[in-house]
């Protein structure tokens, strides 16, 4: 027997979880698929390896779909401020002043109590999904992928590895960097792999709970941290936090190798002095850097939305934000066709989706792409240059506030100078 949907969802990770709460609400019904089981939350576990940092944009879209205060209500960790400086000594710098190498931005000076929360994926996820099962119009089927689709003039149709039979008139790919869907679906990719990878280390340190998250560049890449909660009665006095390490493969698989007090007395050494005396290490990962790029965000009666879509290098944290905004684009989108009576895979309906969300996704891709290159070099004029655009940015605290209040979702359009200045950037149709 087949199930009959408005919509079938593939993948509800964080990002297809977020869209399946937000078309149930708007009255669609939609079946959520996901290979794996529902996800679990154990409020005694170390934290987990895999976190974001979730915008102030990203935080009111969660709010509107009713699981933020699930999530909330297990871990997350507010930050107010962000820093950024560079940590490349050169010739060069002995020109600027000391403190020309680095911007801070300050929830404070934004006008906003916080610049964003840093939440492990699992307890995002878990608290969408709670979400989602609010939704009477939302069914969940955990425990089975897609084994194929075909599509018709009149709907599409999906068969899962269990062997149960969906219907409906849209599937959307949620699935992920590696999506089943967009292959099923004959869309290809452009990719481009980095020279780096990024090595994630799970750690405490010795102190409370940190309001900053902050990146230090090296020619051979960033390394960051991100704050997270307080260990608790167990570890008095210590908190823990997520480092990220960009470097080479070679020297990430060395880093990798080494038992936990090496790793740690590397760690000291190789981070910024900033970095607070670190007392144990959770956990260590590692996975390559590469920006990749849908040829097309949908096909027949498949749409593509977040990694599935794209993936950027992650640099700024910005993939998971990025995925919100297309599951709110798409939404309205779906939303209106239905409103005018439109079949929900009709070309214009799809093609006003990746029209509003490829340039965009793209400009970030782009911007991602200059800053990993600026920062990521010796070269004399470009240490000079990137010097430079850090001290300008402190010289002139409005235009990058009102910057900072944009890319953190605080405003909903950028100033106009900036505007007109990234309209002018080049066409990346290939990207």
């Amino acid at each position: 027997m087949t199930q009959a949907f408005d919509i079938v969802l593939v993948g509800a990770g964080m990002v297809g979880a977020a869209l399946a709460t937000g078309l149930g609400r708007d009255g669609f019904s939609v079946a959520m698929v996901d290979r794996a089981p529902a996800p679990g939350f154990d409020p005694d576990s170390v934290p987990d390896i895999r976190v974001s940092a979730l915008s102030a944009g990203s935080e009111r879209y969660l709010q509107n779909l009713g699981a933020w205060d699930h999530i909330l209500n297990m871990r997350a960790t507010p930050y107010r401020r962000l820093a950024v400086w560079d940590e490349t000594r050169h010739p060069l710098s002995n020109l600027l002043p000391p403190t020309a190498n680095r911007v801070e931005f300050d929830a404070t000076r934004l006008n906003t109590p916080h610049l964003g929360h840093i939440v492990e994926n699992p307890v995002t996820q878990h608290g969408l999904w709670q979400a989602a099962e609010a939704e009477p119009s939302v069914t969940i089927l955990a425990g089975s992928g897609i084994a194929g689709i075909t599509r018709s003039e009149e709907q599409a149709r999906v068969v899962l590895e269990n062997g149960e039979e969906l219907a409906a008139a849209l599937v959307i790919g949620a699935d992920g960097a590696q999506s089943r869907v967009r292959d099923m679906a004959g869309i290809g990719v452009t990719r481009n792999q980095y020279g780096q990878q990024a090595m994630v280390i799970s750690v405490r340190y010795q102190g409370p709970v940190q309001n900053i998250t902050w990146q230090g560049f090296y020619p051979s890449g960033p390394r960051a941290f991100l704050p997270l909660h307080s260990a608790g009665s167990d570890d008095p006095g210590e908190s823990h936090a997520s480092l990220v390490w960009y470097d080479a493969p070679e020297e990430i698989a060395r880093l990798k190798s080494l038992g936990n007090d090496a790793l740690m007395a590397e760690i000291q050494q190789g981070f910024p002095a900033e970095l607070p005396q670190l007392t144990h290490i959770e956990g260590r990962a590692s996975f390559p850097i590469a920006r990749q790029h849908a040829k097309q965000y949908s096909a027949g009666r498949v749409v593509l939305v977040g990694d599935a879509a794209h993936t950027i290098n992650p640099l700024a944290g910005q993939g998971v934000n990025l995925g919100f905004q297309d599951a709110q684009c798409l939404q309205g989108i779906l939303k209106e066709a239905r409103r005018t009576g439109k079949d929900l895979a009709d070309a214009s309906v799809l093609a006003s989706y990746e029209q509003q969300r490829r340039p965009a996704n793209r400009r970030m891709m782009y911007a991602m792409d200059a800053f990993y290159h600026l920062f990521s070099n010796r070269i004399p004029p470009l240490h000079l240059l990137r010097n430079l655009g850090l001290g300008t940015a402190r010289a002139l605290p409005f235009a990058r506030n009102r910057v900072a209040r944009y890319a953190m979702g605080i405003d909903d359009e950028l100033p106009a100078i900036i505007r007109q200045l990234t309209a002018r950037l080049p066409d990346l149709n290939q990207l």
